[in-house]
């Protein structure tokens, strides 16, 4: 069958990495689905997570799923919500880690006789014995139709403040520092902890380009990101699912007055992976979020207003100091 839309990730990693557990519930979760077996995949989810006697959930970019009623229509309806008629789910990556596993997949819709790929993310919280409590599930908006680019942030911070990059560590860690180092990126810093062959993207639809990557590359895109991180965003990670060669990052917005003030900035949810090679330096980035897309917001399908969207996680600015080595404490 003919593809008629191609994923970056497919094209930037035609095979898939070594090891990947099939039986992993979160694939398995899509693979249920892909095969319309509905029932078996609401039954990877028991009636209540265990310790918090909370529901289970199923959160998609266009809605979130409690309860294993919910979680069956979840089910039932995802491959009709791509505007498709069947599906087939090929595993690119997996990192496992902390009672979660992630599965970045590209999934091949069958639309109208041709195959639209979609690449995603797929982080499932571990329950006991091959369960899910809890599965969350990112692409870009603009894989899902007439979907609005808003994604709220899905996890309540604790605090507005960046994270400790001590919970991090070696390539990933030395990335996020400099990435968020106060007044502004160490751009040479981002570039000296990379491979020469590292390639940035995976999230986007291919359009046939060479991949962004080597020195060069890496040193435009972050000198561009310079221009607003960390002055007009920062990125909170709220889960860290690191295996020693793959850190998985979930991650929300918090937004500077100059970044919602000047450039229109809003919170919301966002997740990237961070792949290490041999030598110990990053070999791979890959996004997945909504940045820069605030303008085309519809908000009137959101559930919210823009203002008040505005307000959350909403700072001043950072403090001096973030993203320098940690001060011993005596």
């Amino acid at each position: 069958m003919e593809i008629r839309q191609r994923a970056e990730l497919d094209a930037l990693y035609p095979e898939p990495q070594e090891g990947i557990r099939e039986d992993s519930p979160e694939l398995l979760l899509m693979k249920h689905i892909a095969a319309g077996e509905y029932d078996r995949a609401a039954a990877l989810f028991r009636d209540r997570k265990q310790f918090t006697e909370a529901p289970p959930a199923a959160d998609a970019p266009y809605g979130r799923f409690e309860g294993k009623e919910e979680i069956l229509a979840f089910a039932r309806g995802f491959i009709p919500r791509f505007g498709a008629e069947g599906l087939e789910v090929l595993p690119k990556f997996q990192t496992r880690s902390g009672g979660r596993s992630v599965t970045e997949v590209v999934l091949n819709f069958t639309v109208d006789g041709m195959i639209d790929q979609v690449p995603m993310f797929v982080v499932g919280d571990l329950g006991s014995r091959g369960t899910l409590e809890e599965v969350r599930l990112y692409c870009h908006a603009g894989f899902v139709p007439g979907l609005t680019p808003f994604r709220k942030p899905l996890f309540p911070s604790a605090h507005l403040e960046m994270g400790d990059p001590g919970l991090m560590t070696g390539a990933v860690k030395e990335y996020y520092v400099a990435l968020h180092h106060v007044p502004g990126v160490d751009v040479d810093r981002i570039v000296a902890c990379m491979h020469p062959d590292c390639v940035f993207g995976g999230y986007s639809r291919y359009e046939g380009k060479a991949p962004e990557k080597g020195p060069e590359a890496m040193r435009r895109i972050y000198t561009n990101m310079a221009s607003y991180i960390p002055s007009g965003v920062g990125m909170r990670y709220e889960t860290l699912i690191d295996d020693g060669v793959t850190g998985v990052i979930e991650w929300v917005h918090v937004v500077t007055d100059k970044g919602r003030e000047e450039l229109g900035r809003i919170a919301m949810s966002g997740i990237a992976a961070y792949m290490r090679g041999e030598d110990g330096r990053l070999i791979s980035i890959r996004i997945s979020d909504y940045a820069w897309k605030e303008k085309e917001i519809r908000w009137e399908e959101t559930g919210t207003t823009e203002e008040e969207a505005g307000k959350v996680n909403r700072v001043r600015e950072f403090p001096a100091g973030v993203g320098e080595k940690p001060q011993e404490i005596l």
